[in-house]
């Protein structure tokens, strides 16, 4: 990144690495082109700016009309309490893993690359749903030229492995280079630990993406434990690891509380005055986020006018009055007044 960039190209810059949607991030896009300081220092940084506006506008124009095999949308807009993809070598077990946790129509085949484009399905965790985007292999013989596009909107990753395949050390490192030759690096770093990854401070497109290896296929390895430390050794990984089986449900419920944990989701309930809490359907925001965050999800009016919220902690029946930027823990109920 050039250093001598104005305050208003790095304020726009900022805004495009918290955006969410498609067309935020690309009206910000343009917005960092035109911003951008025209000299020899920031020829690269044009072309990637130039790069990814190509990139959106060809995936918000939708299918085409005539000719190219074209049309499949290359994102999926997170819904839920999160988005994690599902990323693995050919033949790992992701998609049979994804059908399992989500019940979700996921093409899945004996032969590699039966998945084409992002998959999504809803994980349910207790009283919520966390977005799993199944995505097709990652393999130098098969290269995705979109896979950045497909994950600059997810807050993790499961790197689903099959451990008992002889050549799985080799592929796993295969995939690293693919992604990083895509500006794609997998960390270790989850937001529940009190840390973001997010996106690099000094590459505004450089993709840092939370992850946990799961080896896929438990039930056809007597010791896969061991053999994800062996992994793990070989690759000079620094990830947390678990084990699950697709084909017997072992570990699955403990893999969907372990991202609910690792994503940091909180859970909120409100309440009007005088009625009672409505607990089927909370808001879910991160650990960290405040009562003005809740506003914002419940609508901008109220956010905006809000003067304070009563507040009523899990197991607790009194309530207390806080203000908007009282941080808010799981399970809380508030009742925001404008």
């Amino acid at each position: 990144m050039p250093t001598n960039v104005t305050p208003e190209y790095r304020k726009a810059e900022a805004a495009y690495k918290r955006a969410r949607e498609p067309r935020e991030r690309l009206d910000l896009l343009r917005e960092m082109l035109r911003l951008v300081p025209k000299h020899k220092g920031t020829e690269h940084l044009q072309a990637d700016i130039k790069t990814r506006i190509k990139e959106l506008t060809d995936e918000l124009a939708g299918p085409r009309k005539t000719g190219g095999t074209g049309g499949q949308p290359t994102s999926v807009r997170p819904e839920g309490a999160g988005q994690v993809v599902l990323i693995g070598p050919p033949n790992s077990g992701k998609s049979a893993l994804h059908a399992r946790l989500t019940g979700s129509h996921t093409p899945i085949g004996e032969y590699p690359f039966t998945t084409q484009f992002p998959q999504p399905g809803m994980l349910p965790v207790d009283d919520i749903g966390i977005q799993l985007v199944d995505l097709p292999a990652v393999s130098s013989t098969h290269p995705i030229p979109w896979i950045s596009n497909a994950v600059q909107q997810a807050d993790g990753c499961l790197l689903v492995v099959d451990v008992g395949h002889p050549g799985c050390v080799a592929e796993v490192v295969d995939l690293l280079d693919v992604l990083a030759s895509r500006r794609v690096r997998l960390t270790g770093t989850w937001p529940g630990g009190g840390e973001e990854a997010g996106l690099d401070d000094d590459d505004p497109f450089l993709v840092l993406l939370p992850t946990l290896i799961v080896g896929a296929k438990a039930e056809l390895v007597d010791d896969v434990g061991g053999e994800l430390e062996v992994l793990i050794d070989l690759a000079g990984l620094d990830f947390a690891a678990m084990a699950v089986s697709a084909e017997t449900g072992a570990g699955l419920d403990d893999l969907a509380h372990w991202l609910f944990e690792a994503l940091g989701v909180v859970r909120v309930y409100t309440k009007l005055p005088g009625k009672p809490p409505d607990m089927d359907k909370p808001y879910t925001v991160r650990r960290g986020d405040t009562v003005e965050d809740v506003a914002l999800l419940v609508h901008r009016d109220v956010a905006r006018d809000l003067k304070y919220a009563r507040l009523w902690n899990a197991g607790d029946p009194g309530s207390r009055q806080v203000g908007r930027e009282y941080l808010v823990e799981d399970r809380d109920i508030l009742e925001l007044h404008v």
